[in-house]
């Protein structure tokens, strides 16, 4: 029997496998090895499930401590290996999902749902083997899914007239429960995502939250947390934002 990529526990047996996985997570391997390495996760598919969770958890870490972009290098860090990595990054989500609520740049209130929003949205966008947990092929099981796993009904909204359809979606921690992530894909293989959380800390009018090139509008409505999030322009992102809000129950008008 072929034995798995994937270990909970490194041990002498898989260090190998464990090195690979790890080069590849970090984008340490040449073409040759990347291609090999991604053949053998092709009749593994515990470990290709497990390298999209390493990459999250990475992407979770990153964006959690960023390190400087500029100056001089006081000292040389060496990288530890994903498996220390994924438990500092798990630490440092149980912290930052604690705080409800943080001070942006611009020193407004930003509620970490959207902050969490626009951090799945920058994992999970780009994926193109693994993308949702559930395909638009099975929407009435997603809907019904997610909707029992948040204890809330919810609604997939269409974009068809954007010219978005839906792919799919997927489970996602929130800050104190599950939390819903639903994709949508143009002809051009540009994505939106939307995601879903229970929110009852208080109202939140619809508000833009920028990182980069990414945007993600979100607002609170009847205890729900919303975000939609995309590399679209501003307006159009907006537009798009406005109508999910008021057909999802929200009154953008009179916020």
């Amino acid at each position: 029997m072929k034995e798995s990529l994937h270990s909970t526990t490194p041990s002498p047996e898989s260090e190998e496998e464990l090195r690979l996985l790890s080069a590849l997570v970090d984008d340490e391997l040449s073409e040759a090895e990347r291609a090999a390495v991604s053949a053998r996760l092709a009749d593994d598919p515990a470990a290709a499930a497990a390298v999209t969770h390493y990459r999250a958890q990475n992407a979770a870490l990153k964006a959690l401590f960023p390190l400087p972009h500029s100056g001089p290098a006081l000292f040389v860090r060496r990288r530890a290996p994903w498996w220390q990595w994924a438990g500092m990054a798990a630490a440092g989500l149980a912290l930052g999902l604690t705080l409800a609520w943080a001070p942006s740049r611009s020193g407004i209130l930003t509620p970490a749902f959207a902050r969490n929003a626009d951090m799945a949205y920058a994992v999970y966008a780009p994926e193109q083997r693994h993308p949702v947990e559930v395909a638009a092929a099975q929407q009435a099981h997603l809907k019904g899914w997610l909707s029992k796993r948040l204890n809330r009904p919810l609604s997939i909204p269409s974009l068809q007239e954007y010219g978005y359809a839906l792919v799919g979606g997927r489970l996602l921690p929130g800050e104190s429960g599950p939390a819903a992530q639903f994709m949508y894909q143009n002809q051009a293989g540009e994505r939106l995502t939307l995601y879903i959380v229970k929110f009852p800390q208080g109202q939140a009018s619809f508000r833009l939250l920028r990182d980069g090139a990414r945007r993600t509008f979100y607002w609170v409505n009847q205890g729900m947390g919303y975000a939609l999030s995309g590399h679209l322009a501003e307006t159009h992102l907006r537009a798009i934002a406005l109508d999910v809000c008021t057909v999802l129950g929200g009154r953008p008008a009179e916020w």
